[in-house]
């Protein structure tokens, strides 16, 4: 057998942890997380591009680049379903390899189809459609992270592959504007274009927002097939993962992630938009990238202080964070009568994405801990080898949960800009959206006190 297929894998054994589990462990998570970065950029990079559009010739109005915004988060969340279940059944180096190179497609499309305002919108939605195999590649990160780290460090590996991945939104909305300043690949990627905002005509090379990641993804390819290991006791039939769906666990968490990491993926594809058409003074392009940044940086804390007091508890005043920041978010946006206030808007916006990291981090720490309790409770038998059985089973659970929630709360990235857009299409502000995603952070606040962090709840984690 390859010896980049791990035979024995027993990271709850300490001797083994320590011996030779955790060299391993941390190296796959090193190759792991700059992977995921790039996913998280190039599915993320249509909320910079359609900022761009209209000043280099494009003619498509504001509802369809609110499309051209939204549509990765509908394709990425929904490939997210079928990517949750790929690491068992493929290998976690196999599947890594396979899916960091498909980056490749959009970035190159995106290079070519940005230097012609002749482009059809059609074309353009395919490519938006395309950036989806980027936010794919989360659900099987994290599954196949999460089989190789003991149960008292889930929280903070996990964290630390989701929350530097998750950077790459950031980087993303921070480099993009300033390597579409200059010809940095010269000839071989084409002429730059005009681009014309308030009557002043300058010269833009639009392609780099997709050229510039493939170099990157070439390398981290190649880093996954010759630097990670496949797991021989994780794999699993499509049919022994799909038990997950009979469990009650798996959809509220669904529910709770959704409240988080949906948050997070959202705002971050409607932000630069939405700042756009309240505050029209303002280049959203200067300060959208904050946020991801924040969101992104406190994952790992909030994945370290679950580890620390608990997921439930950190989720439960996490939620409360989050539901008071939307009120400040409301506060300060511009009404009839009202110009808002946009450092006050920017402000609470920080706020939010802050909680929606912390959030991340302790809801996917929670994760690993009520599937190992179920089963073990199931299990009964106190015995060794009885609870090793447990124990693997719920391992296995835990990363199909891992990955299909994290598909599930990726339809944030769709439903967050298409509500922001339908509701200034039909109010003239983003208000209405903003009380119904309040509404949906109470529901999280009852469904987190109910069944995880009450005493005596069901399933205290």
């Amino acid at each position: 057998m390859s010896s980049r297929v791990l035979t024995v894998w027993t990271p709850e054994d300490a001797h083994f942890w320590e011996e030779q589990g955790k060299a391993v462990a941390y190296r796959n998570l090193w190759i792991s997380i700059p992977a995921l970065f790039l996913s998280f950029a190039v599915w993320m990079v249509w909320s910079v591009v359609v900022v761009n559009l209209q000043s280099i010739g494009f003619s498509f109005d504001a509802d369809k680049l609110f499309w051209l915004a939204a549509l990765p988060g509908l394709s990425g969340a929904t490939l997210r379903i079928f990517y949750s279940f790929m690491v068992p059944i493929f290998g976690g180096r196999t599947w890594t390899t396979i899916s960091t190179a498909s980056l490749l497609i959009p970035a190159v499309g995106i290079g070519f189809a940005v230097r012609d305002p002749g482009t059809s919108y059609s074309t353009m939605l395919l490519l938006a459609f395309l950036c989806g195999l980027g936010g794919g590649n989360f659900a099987s990160s994290m599954s196949n992270i999460s089989f190789f780290f003991p149960k008292a460090l889930k929280g903070t590996a996990l964290g630390l592959n989701a929350g530097l991945g998750n950077l790459g939104v950031s980087a993303m909305q921070f480099l993009v504007p300033l390597v579409i300043t200059g010809g940095m690949f010269g000839a071989l990627c084409g002429a730059p274009q005009v681009c014309v905002v308030k009557g002043v005509s300058t010269s833009v090379w639009m392609q780099n927002a997709g050229f510039v990641w493939v170099p990157f993804i070439v390398l981290s390819t190649l880093a996954a097939w010759f630097g990670m290991n496949d797991i021989a006791d994780a794999k699993a039939s499509f049919k022994e993962q799909s038990v997950i769906f009979k469990r009650k666990h798996n959809w509220i968490m669904c529910w709770l992630y959704l409240g988080t990491f949906g948050s997070f993926i959202g705002y971050s594809a409607g932000l630069p938009l939405l700042i756009k058409s309240q505050f029209p003074a303002i280049n959203p392009m200067q300060y959208a990238f904050l946020g991801p940044l924040v969101g992104a940086l406190c994952r790992p804390l909030g994945g370290w202080i679950a580890d620390k007091v608990g997921g439930a508890r950190v989720t439960f005043w996490n939620f409360i964070a989050m539901t008071a920041a939307a009120f400040g978010v409301l506060h300060y946006l511009p009404t009839q009568g009202n110009s808002g206030s946009f450092w006050g808007f920017l402000a609470m916006f920080i706020v939010m994405f802050v909680t929606t990291g912390i959030g991340n981090g302790s809801t996917f720490r929670m994760i690993p801990v009520i599937f190992l309790t179920e089963r073990q409770r199931a299990a009964g038998d106190v015995r060794r080898e009885a609870q090793a059985r447990a124990a693997a089973e719920a391992g296995k659970e835990a990363a199909a949960v891992l990955g299909f929630c994290s598909a599930f709360a990726a339809y944030g990235a769709f439903f967050i800009p298409k509500a922001f857009g339908t509701s200034i299409a039909h109010t003239g502000g983003p208000q209405a959206a903003l009380y119904g995603f309040l509404a949906f952070y109470l529901s999280c606040i009852a469904l987190t006190w109910y069944w995880y962090s009450r005493r005596n709840a069901e399933m205290p984690c």
